[in-house]
């Protein structure tokens, strides 16, 4: 339980932390680039060792991380899109909208049983996301006027981060059923090809006098960093203590994090939620008893 906590704040922390960074006016490109470089040490010194060699190139999970790895830097840049133009518990939703994709493969893949309140738990949590990110004219005006958004953005986010969470489980499942700190090696790989990738754009746009380094960035990306490794970390433990059930743990895990962020975003930023939003945060809670009790 531990660690399916500890999963629900440090990812929380990450969605609420790109509206600090609007706040503060700190560029958000540099802030992620430098969290993945942090996450790369972080992963080090927890692992004991970089473990990015030449053997593990040439493991067969290695392609795996570079996928992952692309994935993680291009739904991070959306995510703080998100979070900084229409909320963060609309960027929260969104991207947790997606729990539906993993809880389908994981039944298809692992023949993992599906009961009747597991299937009424997800209505009920599809309903609940769309009803906390219904924007209204009580909320923050970037939302209320940037509705295009909520046509592209939860589209991008529900089939990046459904499939995000169903690599994780996928490659958990299939390469790393020892030690974590063999997962750790995988981890790190595919923090290491977001930071690359990260860097390689930052590096071109600040050559050609598109930006400057920022050292608030930096600190920004550390303080960002260390979390957002933990928040994967943490995953990968509550994958492993309930394998065989994870059609309903990374479904409670998703509506933990929409609960926490939407009303940890209405407490520190003031963010307004209306009725409509309300309801759908009670029918999340309806949906996590739902599906951990299925």
């Amino acid at each position: 339980m531990i660690y399916l906590l500890g999963s629900i704040l440090f990812s929380s922390y990450l969605t609420l932390s790109f509206k600090v960074l609007q706040m503060q006016k700190i560029n958000t490109l540099q802030a992620i680039v430098f969290n993945y470089i942090a996450c790369v040490i972080t992963g080090s010194v927890v692992n004991g060792s970089f473990p990015v060699t030449n053997e593990n190139i040439h493991a067969p999970w290695f392609v795996w991380a570079l996928v992952m790895g692309v994935m993680f830097i291009s739904i991070f840049n959306v995510i703080g899109f998100t979070a900084q133009k229409m909320g963060v518990a609309v960027a929260s939703v969104a991207n947790k909208l997606s729990m539906v994709i993993p809880f389908v493969f994981s039944l298809y893949l692992y023949n993992e049983t599906s009961t009747t309140l597991k299937i009424a738990g997800i209505a009920v949590a599809l309903v609940a996301v769309v009803l906390t990110c219904y924007p209204s004219q009580k909320n923050n005006g970037d939302a209320a006027k940037s509705k295009e958004f909520l046509f592209i953005l939860p589209v991008i986010l529900f089939i990046s981060s459904g499939l995000l969470d169903t690599l994780i489980v996928y490659v958990k499942n299939n390469f790393f059923n020892g030690p974590l700190d063999n997962f750790n090696n995988f981890l790190i790989a595919a923090f290491s090809v977001a930071g690359g990738i990260g860097l390689i754009i930052l590096v071109l746009q600040i050559a050609t006098g598109k930006q400057s380094f920022s050292f608030k960035a930096l600190l920004a990306g550390i303080i960002i960093g260390v979390p957002n490794y933990f928040s994967i970390w943490c995953l990968g433990k509550v994958i492993t203590f309930y394998k065989g059930n994870s059609s309903a743990i990374i479904p409670v895990n998703n509506m933990g994090i929409v609960l926490f962020s939407a009303i940890a975003a209405w407490i520190l930023f003031k963010e307004k939620l209306s009725l409509i939003n309300w309801m759908g945060i009670g029918l999340a809670i309806g949906a996590i008893a739902l599906i951990a009790y299925g």
